[in-house]
């Protein structure tokens, strides 16, 4: 059973968010897996396109929002709920980011209230895979990670 835990990431690093144990990456992965050797070794060098999932990866939220939009659109408000710990301000510059990578649509509805709603696109959802593998690595290493993190404080 997963306990609850406080943890300090990316930019909230000043303040402790309490952080909801959230499980990713159930159900198997239908790729085949890679071994190192089967990549080149300039495969992360700058001016390799391989960098770019990481990259689009790099920010604090950017996954927990993916994962959170995987079983259809949701509004901000939903979205901010759902996710817990989120500021307005974070989660809308994600969603910005997210929608200029071409990884969500932001859909406008003409009606009063204004409403918007976001859904993941095509390589949107195609990413859901590899945040599945992150989820699984974190289960089997996260007590690991954490521990390292506390000797070097």
């Amino acid at each position: 059973m997963t306990t609850s835990r406080s943890i300090t990431v990316g930019r909230d690093a000043r303040r402790s968010v309490p952080h909801r144990p959230v499980r990713i990456g159930e159900g198997r992965m239908s790729a085949i897996p890679m071994r190192t050797t089967d990549l080149p070794t300039s495969a992360f060098g700058a001016d390799c396109q391989t960098r770019l999932a990481l990259d689009v990866l790099s920010g604090t939220w950017t996954g927990v929002v993916l994962w959170t939009l995987r079983d259809g659109p949701l509004r901000p408000g939903e979205l901010q709920a759902r996710i817990g710990g989120i500021r307005h301000k974070v989660l809308t510059g994600t969603l910005r980011r997210l929608e200029q990578n071409g990884l969500v649509t932001r859909r406008r509805y003409a009606e009063a209230p204004p409403r918007v709603e976001y859904e993941l696109t095509g390589p949107g959802r195609g990413l859901l895979e590899a945040l599945s593998a992150l989820g699984r690595w974190t289960e089997r290493h996260a007590d690991e990670v954490l521990a390292a993190q506390e000797r070097g404080r």
